[in-house]
């Protein structure tokens, strides 16, 4: 039995979908929104917070910024840390003299819900899609959702990539062989911005969220159980990794949230097909060392409403038929950019070779040293820091 009909069907209600929905609303496109989990938690679940310039004007255009423009705070610069000390990179003077808004993701999730509704979108959480045939999503409770299109923006486990890849679309994968605790701390920042530490024992990462809640990352070995990690022991290898003992201490709080990630990274050769188009972690998957996640779904939901448009409106097939050559060399340089990042945050395995470690290590330090002095080297890290 079909519970309803629209224009377009999206399965998953993260920034993807969400961007995607709104911006059919705002063309008069008919859709309804599908999301399994519950409303709190899509809206409680604390993830990335950098947003590109180009992502901030294209919420701004369709009227989806107003939080982030009021909440948000502006970072312009980046520090790196080692043994050979601490440099500040102005980025904000540097390639396309571009700047990141910080605004939780959570935060933006909410705003995103929240215009989705008050615009009179159809979104129903707490539903869980098992099966996608042409234009027909079948639900876990045995009902359907029909529409002329369906947008698979569930992330990288969902139901829209598994229909994608049990047809025959092929996947480009790739393991970093890097994992990092993820912690998100009840404490105010205690750098500027962002702030990225080399270290023997692994890298370290301090990302500022809100004046009080501040993200921290560690490199961990793989297999690593987040129990492992006390409170504690936290901060005791932030402070030795982050070298407090030279550059001041940081300022500490709850731990709120601890989790393990996996660095790994993979793209879909073809973000769609037919009745069936991807956005978001469905389309690929980016390792976090770049920042580049949210920034891609809202470039994809951008270009992905654009072509249902002109399907639905104008039944101009083109510009999904284009989706695939307008979006994929933009993923593939953020990928780019992501895969150089890990190479410059992550040195050699302590527990590897010790002539290969030495060489890893020397690599490592000669990446820094030419970010350190290199005007050229500068520009093209700024532009692509900052870049979709």
């Amino acid at each position: 039995m079909a519970t309803a009909q629209a224009g377009v069907v999206i399965v998953g209600a993260g920034p993807a979908g969400l961007v995607l929905g709104n911006l059919l609303l705002d063309r008069g496109i008919d859709c309804v929104l599908l999301e399994r989990r519950s409303r709190a938690a899509v809206e409680g679940r604390a993830r990335a917070g950098f947003l590109a310039a180009r992502s901030v004007r294209v919420l701004t255009e369709y009227g989806l910024a107003a939080g982030l423009l009021t909440r948000g705070t502006t970072h312009t610069t980046c520090q790196f840390r080692s043994d050979r000390g601490e440099f500040t990179l102005d980025y904000a003077t540097l390639g396309r003299g571009e700047v990141h808004t910080v605004y939780p993701q959570q935060e933006l999730v909410r705003d995103l819900v929240a215009e989705y509704l008050r615009r009179g979108g159809d979104l129903r959480f707490g539903v869980e899609a098992t099966h996608v045939t042409g234009g027909r999503v079948r639900l876990r409770d045995g009902t359907d959702v029909t529409g002329r299109y369906v947008a698979g923006c569930d992330g990288h486990r969902g139901i829209g990539r598994a229909t994608l890849t049990a047809h025959g679309t092929r996947t480009a994968r790739w393991d970093h062989g890097v994992s990092w605790l993820a912690v998100l701390a009840a404490a105010p920042p205690s750098m500027p911005a962002t702030g990225y530490a080399l270290h023997p024992r692994g890298f370290a990462g301090h990302m500022a969220r809100t004046a009080s809640v501040t993200r921290y990352y560690l490199q961990c070995p793989r297999g690593t159980a987040p129990a492992d990690w006390s409170e504690d022991r936290i901060w005791t290898e932030l402070a030795t990794r982050m070298r407090t003992a030279e550059f001041g201490p940081l300022r500490q709080g709850a731990v709120l949230e601890k989790a393990v990630v996996d660095l790994r990274s993979d793209v879909l050769e073809a973000p769609g097909a037919g009745r069936l188009w991807l956005a978001g972690d469905a389309a690929g998957l980016i390792s976090p060392s770049a920042a580049k996640g949210a920034n891609l779904a809202v470039l994809q939901a951008e270009l992905l409403a654009r072509a249902f448009e002109a399907a639905l409106l104008r039944r101009d097939d083109s510009g999904l038929a284009r989706y695939a050559a307008d979006c994929l060399p933009r993923v593939w340089r953020a990928h780019e950019f992501s895969h150089w990042m890990s190479g410059l945050l992550h040195g050699p395995a302590e527990d590897g070779d010790a002539d290969e470690a030495r060489y890893g290590r020397q690599l490592q330090y000669a990446r820094l040293e030419s970010l350190r002095t290199s005007r050229a080297h500068q520009d093209f890290f700024a532009e692509n820091y900052t870049g979709i």
